[in-house]
């Protein structure tokens, strides 16, 4: 009786996580090449609104927000100052808007559903969209900082502020983009996705982000003070001056709540990813 060999089966290679989210790194970054509107939309919003809340509004503003400068030219300068942080995080919050533009688009395509039925890491899929985000927003960056030194602003940073900013900002790059992620996800089409993130947008303006917040009324000032934007904003705009006035409570308050919304954004994104995308 001849006994047949059992002919062993090929073997499933067995995924790579660092190789995938490089590979899904890559396809992030070839996507904000195909699509420019969504690039160009980072640093397009940030300029404008630096043009326009200095040339337009800060003559005013910036007697207001500095005492004993007076309106007009001196006014612009002291505003040139005050608004230059808070437009580094709306740049970095624009970043955040677009991955949930990117997610919804890949959910609502099926190209999520495919990448879950082959060898690769689950979690690389939305890990590069979220690496490839943070880089985007860190070159826009650069573009608003070099736009608003030729306006005129001079930081006072040195070598450590600027460390501990870059470590923010992609601290803060990672957090709203985990968040992002998860709204894109959960967004019922493409036009809601671009939408839900707005709020985010409109939290800087709720808080010290443009006048500060001893100018509000006492319900306004107390929303202000305590929502998340406002130790960060202030944290970036105290390390730009190279730490002058900046107190240790208020860097820990960023700290915690950029950590707080990264952990809550990356388990609800990785939850909604799990799951079928309802119809």
């Amino acid at each position: 009786m001849t006994t047949l060999a059992a002919t062993p089966l090929a073997a499933t290679p067995s995924p790579s996580p660092v190789a995938d989210v490089v590979t899904m790194l890559r396809r992030n970054l070839l996507r904000a090449v195909r699509y420019p509107g969504l690039t160009m939309f980072l640093v397009a919003g940030p300029l404008v609104m630096l043009v326009l809340f200095v040339y337009v509004f800060g003559g005013a503003l910036g007697a207001g927000v500095m005492p004993g400068v007076a309106p007009g030219a001196d006014g612009r300068a002291a505003y040139l100052d005050y608004i230059t942080p808070t437009l580094f995080v709306l740049t970095i919050v624009g970043a955040g808007q677009s991955v949930a533009i990117s997610a919804a688009m890949d959910a609502a395509s099926g190209i999520m559903a495919r990448f879950k039925t082959m060898a690769i890491s689950p979690g690389s899929v939305l890990s590069g969209q979220v690496l490839g985000t943070v880089l985007q927003s860190l070159a826009a960056l650069v573009l608003v900082l070099g736009a608003a030194l030729a306006m005129g602003y001079r930081p006072d940073a040195d070598v450590l502020d600027w460390l501990a900013l870059l470590g923010l900002f992609v601290l803060l790059g990672l957090a709203l983009s985990w968040l992002c992620v998860a709204m894109g996800l959960n967004a019922r089409s493409v036009e809601t996705a671009s939408n839900t993130p707005m709020i985010l947008l409109l939290l800087p303006f709720l808080g010290s982000g443009f006048v500060p917040v001893e100018t509000m009324p006492t319900a306004v000032r107390w929303f202000a003070e305590y929502q998340p934007f406002t130790p960060i904003i202030e944290t970036v705009r105290g390390l730009l001056a190279g730490g002058a006035g900046l107190e240790g409570a208020v860097v820990a308050q960023a700290v915690g709540w950029t950590v707080a919304i990264g952990v809550a954004g990356y388990a609800w994104a990785r939850s909604l990813y799990r799951r079928e995308r309802r119809l």
